[in-house]
């Protein structure tokens, strides 16, 4: 008999699909841990265990957020470069000028990064509300552009102009006519030039999930007829040299190839007949778009894209000069507001395992009775006969006889024990219906749905709404696979489920295993701690998390290669995550006024005699030590301490149950980090 042939990493990479979606960013070493690096020689990798290792001996504790500084860096320089050779293979007549849109990921150490690693490449910054402009005029480099998008009143357009004074060149883009007066009201106050930038509202639509939010019917954006008429009001008042950039936006994460080279022609149509009304246009400004392949499929999914980066950089140059020379007007200067695709690889999320959830595990022996209820044998006598043929008509008879179970529980005809027994019998026959599915020549759709929920439930150590909302919000797909066992098959499935109160805290749709029925392929927990990373992080995550459950902010390190470290890296910087009293304070509560009151309830007591004066101070102090921890799980039980695996709450409510494991399993439980 042929013997099963041995797990390998290459099998491991495939399953996982890291060719589809890490850009070779990511890989897999020979001791089976996830690695980081820049270029395809695997002497130069990180290996990330070491640094989860190197964490942990720091004592910065799970979850941890790490930022790759020289994915975020390359990525950057990848940018620029790849416009900078399709300009010279073109023989384009403009250059490329990219502004980083903040909004994407406006953390100080991020974009610091990306203002440094631009400045060879005079990359600048765009921001979209005050906050961002007061970020952006501190840390752009002069000799970039600083783009200026979003609504805007009275106010920040006096500090546009400030930036104008300090020498930035800086273009506020109108997106609607009013603002032009207030524009035009503070640049003069100032006694500065403004340098405009109008956005249009396009008729082609973005693709995807922000379709919607494009073409006539957009949020921002003139119209033809208005474009006019701000034309109009500049030669009225001469500054028609003033006019220096058209804008278009077609939405985040452009899918589709084709809707971006539509969405090119259009606005580099608008680029030349504007330039041939005598208007003194530099820059073509592309905005967003560019996506990212989430899911590595390489197609016009929502959480995918059909096209490369220098595709999209080729298409771009090619377009826009096709039109320039069809038009005899001088080919722009081109900018682009890709935010996305810059920073989304460079942040891996580290979550640590800490239990799973069973449905149907018994802590407890459920031995035969002779006085035990007909109902329990009626399923003993069903889990003994179940054949291949009989499936269907096992799993309904066992469906009935749980049914029954509940009605005469409720009644009062059946007890507890008896009700444990047919719980336990019930998921254990869902189990072996499961095993012996392979071998039925038909399985109905109700065994199909019962086979998708026979997986276990991971536990995981952080919150889905701080750390990626946008998988609750809008169902976004992210990349996730254990970092360490990856020579060593899967043999489980699970879905995830974080440690907020909320039901919604689970994650059941993966970007690489969508044939697995919404899990995760996963190693059995075997006492040992056991980490999974969420991939391609970077992009929106950090500030658009709540503080649901009051989980806040998650401890972070940034890693840099480094060939004469003996492992290959450095951590150049630590930022601690939120402390308990920083959340509350979020949200208006003193810490001071909290132990306040503890006291004053601690010193009642101690007046009613239920207290001594020192545990009374015990006690406060205790409380305040706890408003200085991590909001994160801390002390994880330890396989000795022998925790039960959790059953499913409610059976009744359960049509597809989750398999049930080897009777009186106890659950299996790592130790902390």
């Amino acid at each position: 008999m042929p013997t099963a042939k041995p797990w390998t990493i290459d099998d491991s990479e495939r399953l996982y699909n890291l060719e589809g979606w890490g850009l070779k960013y990511f890989g897999i070493n020979d001791r089976g841990h996830a690695t980081m690096q820049l270029a395809r020689a695997p002497e130069g990798a990180i290996d990330v265990m070491d640094v989860v290792d190197d964490v942990a001996a720091r004592g910065i504790k799970m979850p941890v957020l790490i930022r790759f500084q020289d994915i975020l860096r390359r990525r950057v320089a990848l940018l620029n470069e790849t416009f900078a050779a399709a300009i010279e293979e073109h023989g384009y007549r403009g250059r490329f000028y990219g502004v980083y849109p903040i909004k994407v990921n406006q953390l100080r150490e991020v974009v610091e990064e990306i203002a440094d690693a631009g400045r060879p490449f005079q990359y600048g910054l765009e921001a979209g509300s005050k906050g961002e402009l007061l970020a952006v005029l501190a840390m752009n480099p002069s000799d970039a552009l600083t783009i200026v998008n979003g609504y805007k009143d009275e106010s920040m357009m006096r500090l546009a102009a400030l930036g104008l004074k300090l020498g930035r060149r800086l273009v506020v883009v109108v997106e609607k006519l009013s603002e032009l007066d207030l524009l035009l009201k503070a640049t003069k106050a100032e006694g500065v030039k403004p340098l405009i930038g109008v956005r249009v509202k396009l008729q082609t639509q973005g693709s995807g999930k922000w379709r919607s939010s494009t073409g006539h019917f957009a949020k921002f954006g003139l119209t033809t007829p208005e474009i006019l008429g701000l034309v109009e009001r500049l030669k009225a008042e001469g500054l028609e040299d003033c006019l220096k950039l058209i804008h278009f936006h077609i939405g985040s994460q452009v899918c589709d190839i084709r809707t971006l080279k539509d969405a090119v022609k259009e606005g580099a149509r608008y680029y030349a007949k504007l330039r041939k009304l005598g208007l003194g246009l530099e820059y073509l400004d592309c905005g967003g778009g560019l996506g990212v392949d989430y899911d590595g499929t390489h197609t016009a999914a929502e959480s995918s894209m059909n096209y490369s980066l220098r595709e999209y950089v080729s298409d771009v140059v090619y377009s826009v000069q096709e039109v320039c020379k069809a038009e005899k007007v001088p080919e722009p200067n081109l900018v682009t507001e890709s935010g996305r695709s810059v920073v989304a690889h460079h942040a891996l999320l580290v979550v640590n395992v800490f239990g799973s959830i069973e449905a149907g595990a018994s802590p407890v022996e459920l031995g035969v009775k002779a006085d035990e209820h007909q109902v329990v044998g009626e399923l003993r006598e069903s889990l003994k006969g179940l054949t291949p043929k009989n499936l269907a008509e096992s799993f309904h008879d066992g469906q009935q006889h749980l049914e029954e179970a509940f009605s005469l529980f409720k009644l009062g005809y059946l007890g507890l024990e008896d009700k444990a027994k047919v719980e336990h019998l019930y998921w254990r026959l869902c189990l072996e219906i499961g095993k012996l599915l392979p071998k039925a020549k038909f399985v109905s759709e109700d065994l199909l749905e019962m086979q998708k929920a026979l997986n276990d439930q991971y536990l995981c150590n952080f919150s889905l709404f701080q750390s990626l909302p946008d998988s609750w919000a809008i169902g976004q797909l992210f990349p996730i696979m254990p970092l360490h066992r990856l020579n060593e098959e899967p043999a489980r499935r699970a879905s995830l489920v974080d440690i907020t109160c909320d039901s919604d805290g689970k994650i059941t749709n993966f970007a690489c295993h969508r044939a697995a029925g919404g899990t995760l392929p996963v190693h059995a927990l075997d006492g040992r701690p056991y980490y999974l990373g969420f991939f391609l992080m970077g992009a929106y995550q950090a500030t658009m998390g709540d503080i649901h459950n009051l989980f806040g902010r998650v401890n972070e390190v940034h890693v840099f290669q480094d060939a004469e470290e003996s492992k290959g890296y450095y951590i150049e910087e630590t930022i601690q995550g939120q402390a308990i009293r920083d959340v509350l304070s979020d949200i208006q509560y003193s810490d001071y006024e909290l132990v306040k009151m503890i006291k004053e309830t601690a010193d009642a007591q101690v007046k009613a005699g239920a207290l001594k004066p020192r545990e009374a101070a015990e006690l406060v102090d205790r409380y305040e030590a706890v408003l200085g921890e991590y909001t994160y799980v801390d002390h994880l039980p330890s396989p000795d301490e022998n925790h039960p695996r959790r059953r499913a709450s409610d059976l009744a409510a359960v049509t597809a149950p989750p398999p049930a494991p080897e009777p009186a399993k106890g659950e299996t439980v790592p130790q902390a980090s």
